[in-house]
């Protein structure tokens, strides 16, 4: 993997919170370090065969110019999601300084850093209330409509009897493959953002439910948290998680059980 690095690019622009700053324009300075394996660049010694500094330099003018922000943390957000957008990197460290910021102190600059990584993940999703088809059809939509999901692949919908020994009613159950921009936490913001959209009320553990977003599997990271665990801890358990991802992500092997998908027997868990 390289770094394409890109230091001290100027931009005159109105971002603040201040009302003067959204008027009179102000200098910002932009810091990026962009990760992507430029190897075939070395061999074919062609542009077209790596990320252009130049382009990527002015996509993140265009942003900074184009817009205007109360606070630079915004900013960076929004030229980093740019920068992966519109370009095949891996990841983007991007710093965003204000030298001119309005504080009556002896200073240099001030500023803030975001890292945005590209992350495969595969996600259940499930519905037992109302229209179930159409919960997951907006699901789906709503997920892909955010600038930070891609929808990759679905795979079909499959009625499934309730898990849990709460809820009563058929589920209708998916899979669903996205690329994402967001770290698992920020995912699971996003997800509980989507389901209360939906209607999901969280009454009691495992009840039906208009709509049920579960991360399954983020990448190969093993996370253990008070409110997030990942690969989700019952998934082997569950044939309606398994069989909806059997069709979208066969070969993706497990960094738990170190098994492909398509190997894994809910019921024996082999």
């Amino acid at each position: 993997m390289g770094k394409i690095i890109i230091r001290g690019l100027k931009v005159l622009a109105c971002h603040g919170v201040k009302d003067f700053e959204k008027t009179e324009k102000q200098p910002f300075i932009f810091d990026a370090d962009i990760e992507y394996d430029f190897f075939s660049a070395y061999r074919s010694d062609n542009l077209d065969d790596t990320i252009n500094y130049s382009a990527v330099s002015k996509t993140i003018v265009s942003v900074a110019t184009q817009n205007t922000y109360d606070l630079i943390e915004k900013l960076a957000y929004e030229c980093a999601y740019a920068v992966m957008n519109n370009y095949p990197a891996k990841k983007i460290v991007l710093t965003v300084y204000k030298p001119e910021a309005p504080m009556k102190l002896d200073f240099d600059t001030v500023g803030v850093t975001v890292e945005v990584e590209r992350a495969k993940v595969y996600l259940s999703l499930g519905s037992s209330i109302g229209d179930r088809r159409a919960y997951l059809d907006n699901a789906i939509k709503l997920l892909d409509k955010d600038s930070a999901i891609r929808v990759e692949k679905v795979s079909d919908y499959m009625e499934t009897e309730p898990y849990g020994g709460v809820a009563e009613n058929i589920f209708l159950n998916c899979a669903v493959g996205i690329e994402t921009l967001y770290s698992p936490n920020q995912l699971l913001d996003a997800i509980h953002r989507i389901e209360a959209e939906c209607g999901r009320v969280r009454n009691k553990h495992w009840e039906d439910r208009t709509l049920d977003i579960d991360i399954v599997f983020f990448g190969k990271k093993i996370i253990l948290e008070d409110d997030l665990v990942i690969p989700h801890p019952d998934y082997m358990n569950r044939n309606f998680v398994l069989e909806p991802l059997k069709q979208i992500a066969p070969n993706f092997i497990c960094p738990i059980c170190h098994k492909a998908i398509k190997d894994i027997d809910p019921q024996t868990r082999k």
